[in-house]
């Protein structure tokens, strides 16, 4: 199976729905999970919601920034940013890029240039990134083939995943043992539409394919008003 199955999320921050959405469109069908964001404060609550391996920031938003945005993610993070403006002033990239956005677009520009960069980014983007090409998440005995999106039992036979549980056992364990909120769920799920109780009733499905005790978990813990979590370590190899 070809490794564009494991799906890098982007972030996209932008105070147009319309680009937004447009935006979101494009990269969904080119090999990536999206999840949008209007202004800071919502750009923000993304990141705190679970990992993101790229934000598309938006120069010109309403609340705060671009630039000073991108600033507040490179104090804490090393996520990549590519930046998007409207301007076209040499001097908005050279602040940008001494922000430390990784790379910056004018608009309007040719969607399939933007993923063309992100891509690039993403390859360069050092040793995280290796995580999201095809390697291998061994967690408490089990073993997920991200490639293959095949997962092995402790005792080496396969347990068969469907779609939907490949999503959301993959988003665990890349999570590193933070909680994963309902809405990170939704957003990495092939249903994007799925209430909480949906979502609820996914992860019991897939409590039970790990043989884990609903009414005592020790794999998949519930993580009052956050979500959900993976216990125990995960170690990430080729």
């Amino acid at each position: 199976m070809s490794q564009t199955a494991v799906f890098p999320v982007l972030l996209v921050v932008d105070d147009d729905r319309d680009i937004r959405n447009l935006l979101s469109e494009h990269l969904d069908q080119h090999g990536f999970r999206t999840v949008k964001a209007a202004d800071g404060r919502a750009m923000r609550a993304a990141l705190e919601a679970g990992p993101v391996d790229l934000v598309v920031l938006d120069l010109n938003l309403p609340d705060e920034d671009g630039l000073s945005l991108c600033r507040a993610i490179r104090a804490t993070s090393r996520t990549p940013v590519i930046m998007l403006t409207a301007r076209g002033d040499p001097i908005d990239r050279i602040v940008g890029l001494e922000m430390g956005a990784d790379d910056y677009m004018a608009k309007p520009f040719e969607p399939r240039e933007l993923v063309a960069r992100i891509r690039t980014v993403l390859r360069r983007a050092g040793p995280d990134r290796d995580r999201i090409e095809g390697r291998h998440a061994d967690f408490s005995g089990w073993s997920l083939d991200i490639a293959a999106r095949a997962l092995t039992a402790p005792d080496g036979r396969l347990t068969p995943l469907s779609s939907a549980d490949f999503d959301l056992l993959h988003a665990l364990v890349r999570n590193g043992g933070r909680p994963l909120s309902r809405e990170r769920i939704r957003a990495l799920s092939t249903v994007a539409d799925a209430d909480d109780r949906a979502i609820d009733l996914r992860v019991s499905r897939l409590r039970q394919k790990l043989g884990d005790d609903a009414r005592n978990p020790a794999l998949i813990r519930t993580v009052r008003s956050l979500g959900y979590m993976l216990s125990g370590p995960v170690t990430w190899r080729a």
